[in-house]
């Protein structure tokens, strides 16, 4: 996927990974603004190709009390405005095949979910609109078996696609990040790490998504070395009262450190290369 495909993307040029990061959720406009102003300054100094992400539902909750979203098209106009305001492209998830034609009409990039990306009529539908597709591979899959879901986007007539690692499942309550799945997944399409959603330990008692933050740093550095193109991160400037995956997002304060860190790494790996 040739990353200048994707509507306002800069410094696609830089050698540098790219990022798609934001809130899980759009909580409302000013927690989207505030979290992309910072992240815009950061991205920008540090030559950062940058996509906005945050979902304007949540489908898929634990329980039937927890937080689903503002409002379907309220979201999108958060996320519409946070494109127009900082001149950077969006993504969001969607989840039905009438969300795709929605979500099109706001977003750059439509991703699939990790349950859902064995749904090939979600996956076509998004295909079909000509927006760039990011497919996360399922909890489920191996990464050999995510070919399969990118050819379903190209037998769509749409070569905008990348996949996304986010973790493996290791028993009940827990994932594992397998390195050797991004050079096999890098044969099929352009790849991402899902750095925080890899960290999460689902499932909870309580029915409440636990994670492992402080381990947000090590699986970025290894992303990085191992030569992935992308890093998806989840950030929140408050993740303790976050409204959607609060323990394992990271803390806006420590984003432009490790930025900085990742950046001087990919800088080392491509003179390797």
């Amino acid at each position: 996927m040739n990353l200048q495909n994707i509507p306002q993307i800069k410094n696609t040029d830089s050698g540098n990974f790219f990022l798609l990061s934001g809130p899980c959720a759009i909580e409302g406009e000013e927690m989207a603004l505030k979290i992309a102003e910072k992240i815009v300054s950061v991205t920008d100094r540090l030559q950062i190709p940058y996509v906005f992400k945050g979902s304007f539902k949540k489908a898929n909750r634990s329980r039937i009390d927890s937080f689903s979203g503002i409002g379907d098209e309220k979201a999108l106009k958060i996320l519409r405005k946070v494109s127009e305001t900082f001149g950077i492209p969006t993504v969001t998830d969607i989840h039905t095949n009438e969300d795709a034609a929605m979500a099109a009409q706001y977003v750059d990039v439509l991703q699939i979910p990790a349950f859902l990306v064995r749904q090939t009529d979600l996956v076509v539908a998004a295909a079909q609109t000509g927006r760039t597709v990011n497919l996360k591979k399922g909890q489920f899959m191996s990464p050999e078996s995510m070919k399969h879901a990118v050819q379903k986007v190209l037998d769509s007539n749409n070569e905008n696609v990348m996949v996304t690692d986010r973790g493996t499942m290791f028993g009940y309550q827990d994932m594992i990040v397998d390195f050797r799945g991004i050079p096999t997944m890098k044969q099929f399409a352009t790849t991402v790490l899902d750095v925080t959603h890899s960290l999460q330990q689902p499932n909870q008692v309580a029915g409440v998504t636990g994670g492992r933050p402080d381990m947000i740093e090590t699986i970025a550095r290894a992303g990085i070395a191992t030569g992935v193109d992308g890093i998806f991160i989840e950030t929140h400037f408050d993740p303790a009262n976050a409204k959607s995956d609060g323990a394992n997002m990271l803390d806006l304060k420590y984003f432009e450190g490790l930025m900085e860190n990742l950046t001087a790494i990919r800088k080392t790996v491509n003179q390797l290369k």
